[in-house]
């Protein structure tokens, strides 16, 4: 077996990227959709054999999370039967599946062009599919990440992964903006409570094309990532619990040098004697915060900006809501920055409780604007940038890296597959529901009462979190993995 007496950070930061290409695939493939839905929606209120209304434009646009919650549900399975390297391969499979299976929908089967109700079926059959890929990268990235990781690094490396998530949603929105180019998307208001395309001629290209090439250019990253996951080693931790202890060790040599390695390999053969662990083995309170983090993550709102921000920009009335949705994937990006360069030195807790707050203010402001008339509508964009940054150095990259940390290794596998299933399974709640939410009307506010009721809930919801954070969650700054065992054992 191949050991090194020197560990090489080039030889780790190499395995560490090609594991955040699947993060920025899962941020890709989530956000895909801010750009090709009301492309989408047109399409579908074409078809004549059933009604394509608000709800059912909720359900098609968040169907690949009922993917998410599968493939998250199945990811420890997965992991623990067939590793992590494996599960990751399958993941940028059905990425790729999914990428021609939704620029295509009719492939074999339907008229093309033609909707129909059979048709947005087999549409959200592929979205599912892509879904999968997603919710198994959500789980295994971070893992793999954090198992390949020195825990001094560690959560910096994982935060990475976050980092690649939000880059790829801005890159997808920066591709949704130069496909769409000069043509536009379709104006859709509802007229006597009926949704009606108020510029079919002009948006006809969309209607018909566009849509379809924003979902195919999933393909081009979907393809590279399935390849060079190949490259890549599996896991020191899962090969020296499936007894490849040799193997194990020559991969943490590589990355830590063999002196270094040799302890790394012990602790973690002392934490992994009993292989079969059951799941609360440590006790009821680390498997509920983990699903707790994954549930505030979710429940503060953030896909559903994400998801819609073209639309909800164009409800504020400042210019094409395309290139501010790219300006807000940049403001994104800088802050999950921000993140990445303080998590080991400021910890887990402090960002998350900060960010809470942050998130609480802009999504008030947001509510308050809607209540006030009189202010210019730079407000309410300022509002969702300071909701969404703040976000972005918090729960966005903190959650993935407690959830990746927080579980002592026996029963990693299966706690992270539970506390990622509750994350998307409140995604398609929120995501599902903000359209209908958002639209509400009532009295002489109209559809602004739906804006902030939303917004509201929201900011609540924050104040919640923070309160969360500081009373059960753990700090796990520059503690080890195999650490983990002991501090659960000690709060049964």
């Amino acid at each position: 077996m191949n050991y090194t007496e020197k560990g090489s950070k080039i030889y780790l930061f190499s395995i560490v990227l090609v594991a955040v290409i699947g993060g920025l695939l899962f941020g890709y493939d989530t956000a895909v959709i801010s750009g090709a839905e009301k492309g989408l929606q047109a399409f579908f209120m074409g078809a004549t054999d059933f009604a394509y209304t608000d709800a059912v434009h909720g359900i098609t646009s968040s169907s690949a999370l009922i993917g998410c919650i599968i493939g998250s549900a199945i990811s420890g399975f997965l992991a623990s039967r067939f590793g992590r390297k494996k599960t990751l391969f399958v993941a940028g499979l059905l990425f790729l599946i999914a990428a021609l299976g939704t620029y295509d929908p009719e492939f074999l089967f339907f008229e093309h062009g033609k909707p129909t109700f059979s048709l947005l079926i087999a549409f959200n059959i592929y979205r599912i599919i892509g879904g999968i890929g997603v919710g198994l990268a959500s789980a295994i990235c971070p893992m793999y990440i954090a198992e390949i990781a020195p825990s001094n690094i560690r959560g910096t490396l994982v935060s990475w992964n976050q980092f690649a998530i939000i880059s790829g949603q801005l890159i997808v929105y920066i591709v949704n903006f130069l496909i769409l180019g000069d043509n536009v998307n379709p104006v859709i208001k509802a007229v006597e409570g009926v949704n009606q395309i108020l510029n079919p001629g002009e948006a006809a290209w969309t209607i018909e094309t566009g849509w379809r090439l924003m979902f195919l250019s999933a393909a081009v990253p979907s393809g590279i990532f399935s390849l060079l996951v190949l490259l890549v080693p599996e896991t020191p931790r899962y090969l020296a619990m499936s007894g490849n202890d040799e193997k194990a060790l020559s991969v943490l040599s590589h990355i830590n040098g063999l002196s270094k390695a040799k302890e790394i390999l012990a602790d973690i053969k002392a934490t992994a004697e009993e292989k079969t662990e059951r799941l609360f083995t440590y006790g009821w309170l680390v498997i509920f915060v983990g699903i707790m983090l994954s549930v505030f993550q979710q429940a503060v709102g953030i896909n559903a900006v994400l998801y819609f921000a073209p639309r909800i920009f164009e409800t504020m009335g400042m210019g094409n809501p395309m290139v501010q949705t790219v300006f807000m994937g940049v403001v994104n990006l800088l802050f999950t920055l921000v993140a990445v360069l303080t998590v080991e030195r400021v910890g887990r807790r402090p960002l998350l409780i900060t960010g809470s707050l942050g998130m609480a203010i802009g999504a008030f402001g947001v509510a308050i604007c809607n209540l006030a008339d009189t202010l210019p509508p730079i407000m309410p964009v300022i509002s969702i940038m300071v909701y969404s940054a703040s976000f972005m150095f918090s729960w966005g990259p903190m959650c993935w890296v407690l959830i990746s940390e927080i579980f002592p290794n026996t029963i990693r596998s299966s706690a992270v597959a539970i506390a990622v299933a509750f994350q998307w399974i409140f995604n398609f709640i929120v995501s599902s529901t903000f359209l209908p939410i958002y639209n509400m009307s009532m009295g002489d506010m109209g559809e602004k009462f739906g804006h902030m009721f939303a917004y509201g809930m929201y900011g609540i919801i924050c104040i919640l979190a923070a309160l969360f954070v500081w009373k059960l969650v753990p700090e796990t700054k520059g503690k080890t993995l195999e650490d983990m065992s002991k501090l659960w054992k000690s709060k049964k």
